[in-house]
C-alpha cells in the first residue's frame, strides 16, 4: 500500500514534466528537406522591388538566393525589412541588397553595430550603401554613397579592369563588361582603407559629366574591427541594378564566395558544396495474398 502511494506521488510529480516536454516537442518546427543544419547563417535584408521592370528586384532576390544558399549547404533567413537584434544574433553574413539601407533608425545602428562586433559579416549589394551618413555606412563596408547626389552612370557598360587577380574572391573572374550602373565619388574609410578588387572606367553617360573616363573600385573587401568587438569582413559589389546580372556565371561564384569570406568560413564552402545521399525508402512488405 505505501509502495502504491508513493508510486502515484512520483506519478504525479512527473506528469507535468511528461507534459511540458510532449508541448516542446510539437512546438520544435521540422527540419526542412534538404537543409544542411550545420551550414553557415545567412540573413537575406531586402526591400520592395523599386525601378523600371528587370532592374532593383530585391523580392526576386530574396526568393532566388534563399534557394540557391539552401542548395549550397547554408541555412537562410532574410526579409523585407531590417532584421533586428535576434535575428542578427543568429546570424553570420547579413547580406544587404535593397535601396538606402544607410537610412537607420537608433535601435537599427545599435543592432547592427552589436552584429559587427562580434565579428558578423556584411555582403553589400548595388545601393544598399547609399544612405544620409555614407561616412557611418563606411565604418561598416569601407565605403558609403551619398543619397541624393548625382554620383552613378545609370543604364552604361561597366567594364571590369581586376586589380587583385590573386585574390580567393576573383579565382573565376575575369576582365569582361556587364550593361549595368557603375559609381564614383564614393565616400571612403581611411583608417583601415577598402581592399579594391576591382575597378572600371566610368563611362560618359550625361550623369557621369567630367567624370567620363575615370578609374573607381566597384568590387572591394575590408576588413576591420570595431571598438570593443572582434575582427569583422565586409564585402561590396556595386553592380545590381539590372538582375539579371545576378545570374552571370562570374558573378554569382563571386558572391558565393564572398559570402563565405565574409563569414569566416573556407572560400569555397558554398561552391563545393556536396548534399548528402537521402537514405533510400524501404518498401513496404506486399500485403497477404488473398
Amino acid at each position: 500500500m505505501i509502495f502504491t502511494s508513493r508510486f502515484r506521488s512520483l506519478s504525479l510529480l512527473a506528469w507535468p514534466m511528461w507534459l511540458a516536454l510532449t508541448i516542446a516537442a510539437a512546438q520544435t518546427p521540422p527540419r526542412i528537406p534538404g537543409q544542411n543544419p550545420d551550414g553557415m547563417r545567412v540573413f537575406l535584408w531586402t526591400g520592395l522591388k523599386t525601378h523600371q521592370a528587370g532592374q532593383h528586384d530585391y523580392p526576386q532576390f530574396l526568393a532566388d538566393w534563399s534557394k540557391l544558399l539552401t542548395a549550397r549547404g547554408a541555412v537562410v533567413d532574410g526579409a523585407l525589412h531590417f532584421p533586428g537584434s535576434e535575428a542578427l544574433a543568429h546570424a553570420d553574413v547579413l547580406v544587404i541588397y535593397k535601396g538606402d539601407a544607410g537610412y537607420l533608425n537608433d535601435a537599427q545602428k545599435s543592432a547592427l553595430e552589436g552584429f559587427v562586433k562580434r565579428g558578423g559579416g556584411i555582403v553589400s549589394l548595388h545601393d544598399a550603401l547609399c544612405g544620409p551618413d555614407p561616412a557611418y555606412f563606411a565604418t561598416f563596408v569601407g565605403g558609403g554613397k551619398k543619397h541624393g547626389e548625382v554620383n552613378y552612370t545609370l543604364e552604361a557598360p561597366v567594364p571590369y579592369t581586376i586589380v587583385d587577380k590573386d585574390h580567393p574572391l576573383m579565382k573565376d573572374m575575369s576582365g569582361f563588361t556587364l550593361k549595368d550602373e557603375a559609381f564614383f565619388t564614393i565616400t571612403w574609410s581611411k583608417s583601415p582603407p577598402v581592399h579594391v578588387l576591382a575597378n572600371a572606367e566610368i563611362a560618359g553617360t550625361p550623369s557621369a559629366g567630367a567624370h567620363k573616363g575615370e578609374m573607381a573600385p566597384q568590387i572591394w573587401t575590408y576588413e576591420h574591427t570595431l571598438d570593443g568587438g572582434k575582427p569583422a569582413r565586409a564585402f561590396v559589389w556595386m553592380q545590381g541594378h539590372n538582375y539579371e546580372n545576378f545570374s552571370n556565371y562570374q558573378i554569382q561564384r563571386m558572391l558565393l564566395r564572398a559570402i563565405a569570406w565574409a563569414g569566416h568560413r573556407p572560400v569555397e564552402e558554398l561552391i563545393g558544396y556536396v548534399p548528402p545521399q537521402r537514405p533510400a525508402r524501404t518498401p513496404a512488405a506486399p500485403g497477404p495474398v488473398k
